[in-house]
């Protein structure tokens, strides 16, 4: 499939041309023009608002069964499109093919999960404690408009995260991907349109991130916030929706330690945890990033991983041998860059990788640091790419002190044989998900949130649909 033209998607309209202007759309492999990117302005802003309040009004009236409905044929039409949706992701994004085609796959999962999950907003009955009260229920109703706001790291999963627990509790949404990645989004819509979701309950728009934000924001249509980013992102979006008394979801950052025990099988570590960092070269909220290991294994760890690492094939994802793609923009080469040097600064020791890569497209060598000190920025800074700092411990509940010693709280992993020491690990270690013997913490049936600075609220499985969704109490007196 080529890449396609892009559009806006207002009020029932596909837009290709808009009040905001235009921008390219870049080829992160090679540097060349996509396509060019219509941009929403106030005009287009303020319809899209208003169509969503109408979706609303539609929507939530259509019986959650018949919502469940619409929503398990788009998971399956999803599918049927997976690769030439995987096609564009791979394209805008970067990522290897495989990975991309997984991607899309896993989000039909998650639709298919929420869609199920839509059926069971249950409510309950309490008993009246006083005469003349013939019934106290409290039922869960859909909140009313969601703006909804993905970075452009997984632009397909994230956005079907916000779309299938919004759609599934009866809410209408204004989704604004991010303008580096609009092809596999506006594919998505068209899943949801094609599926029989009202044109009025899914609004796509792109644009300047502050003007597009604050206007949604602030609209009085608008219900509900929901952002996937940067923490200090997360933080200005979280304050502009308490201004508003809007709900607010905010899934941000990570710096996801990982402690590996004495215990631990090494090899099996070293395949797994390479195969974690370098995925969408490293563009991973939950990305590992810390690696804690004995001291006495730290040294022959660190040399496999960066041997590892060296080793990892790096070219565009449509080639099938790829194993790493280019970063997604330019932006990401200047702050890899700045991460390296401050870390040599402060006198880390990098084993490997490092530096541009001299060839067409944002191509970044994996990078491999051991030793880095504490306050360098690799070590309090997330750093969103391709790198890897290797530290070691002497005792567990060192170990344990240093994972959770900064504001992070997203993901945190772990690597034991032994019982006990897993279930302390589970229970010690700070951050809305951990796993232990493994990276996959992200399962359609599974909440995804953080701690502390990491976020507010969570996304998918029964928690996550509860987000998009208010507790009404009902009590009916007997009459007159």
């Amino acid at each position: 499939m080529e890449y396609p033209e892009l559009a806006l998607h207002v009020a029932g309209q596909w837009l290709t041309r808009a009040s905001g202007g235009e921008r390219p759309v870049t080829n992160p492999a090679d540097e060349t023009t996509l396509a060019t990117l219509p941009l929403a302005g106030a005009e287009e802003l303020a319809a899209a608002a208003e169509s969503a309040r109408r979706g609303f009004l539609a929507w939530r009236r259509v019986r959650a069964h018949d919502r469940y409905v619409i929503l398990r044929r788009a998971a399956e039409l999803m599918r049927e499109r997976a690769e030439a949706i995987a096609t564009v992701l791979t394209l805008e994004q970067g990522k290897p093919l495989a990975e991309s085609v997984r991607e899309v796959r896993l989000s039909a999962d998650i639709l298919d999960f929420q869609a199920e999950e839509g059926k069971r907003l249950y409510g309950r009955t309490v008993a009246p404690r006083v005469e003349g009260i013939l019934s106290q229920t409290v039922v869960r109703q859909p909140v009313g408009p969601v703006a909804a706001f993905t970075p452009w790291n997984f632009p397909a999963n994230l956005p079907v995260r916000k779309l299938s627990s919004a759609l599934a509790a009866g809410c209408s949404v204004v989704l604004k991907p991010d303008e580096e990645t609009p092809g596999t989004a506006m594919l998505l819509v068209r899943v949801f349109l094609d599926a029989g979701v009202p044109a009025d309950a899914i609004n796509l728009v792109c644009g300047d991130p502050a003007q597009v934000s604050s206007a949604l924001i602030a609209h009085p249509a608008i219900a509900k916030v929901s952002i996937t980013g940067s923490v200090a992102v997360g933080k200005l979006l979280g304050e502009q929706a308490a201004r508003h008394l809007k709900r607010f979801t905010g899934e941000l950052g990570g710096h996801a330690p990982v402690i590996v025990c004495e215990d631990a099988d090494l090899a099996f570590v070293l395949k797994s945890s390479l195969a974690a960092k370098y995925r969408n070269a490293g563009q991973v909220c939950a990305s590992p990033i810390r690696f804690y290991l004995p001291r006495r294994l730290h040294t022959v760890f660190a040399e496999q991983f960066a041997e590892g690492a060296r080793r990892l094939r790096l070219g565009s994802g449509l080639d099938a041998q790829t194993q790493m793609g280019p970063l997604t923009h330019a932006r990401r080469l200047d702050d890899m860059e700045g991460f390296v040097e401050d870390a040599l600064g402060c006198g880390a020791r990098l084993l490997t990788g490092g530096r541009r890569v001299d060839r067409p497209g944002f191509f970044f060598e994996p990078a491999v640091f051991a030793d880095a000190p504490p306050a360098s920025r690799l070590m309090q800074q997330e750093p969103f790419g391709p790198i890897a700092v290797i530290q070691p411990y002497d005792t567990l509940g060192e170990a344990i002190d240093a994972a959770n010693a900064l504001p992070y709280g997203l993901g945190a992993y772990a690597f034991t044989r032994d019982l006990m020491t897993a279930h302390r690990l589970g229970e010690e270690l700070d951050a809305g998900m951990v796993g232990i013997n493994h990276y996959g913490v992200s399962q359609p049936e599974m909440p995804f949130g953080g701690w502390k600075d990491s976020g507010i609220g969570q996304e998918m499985g029964a928690e996550g649909l509860l987000h998009y969704t208010e507790l009404k109490t009902i009590t009916v007196g007997v009459p007159n």
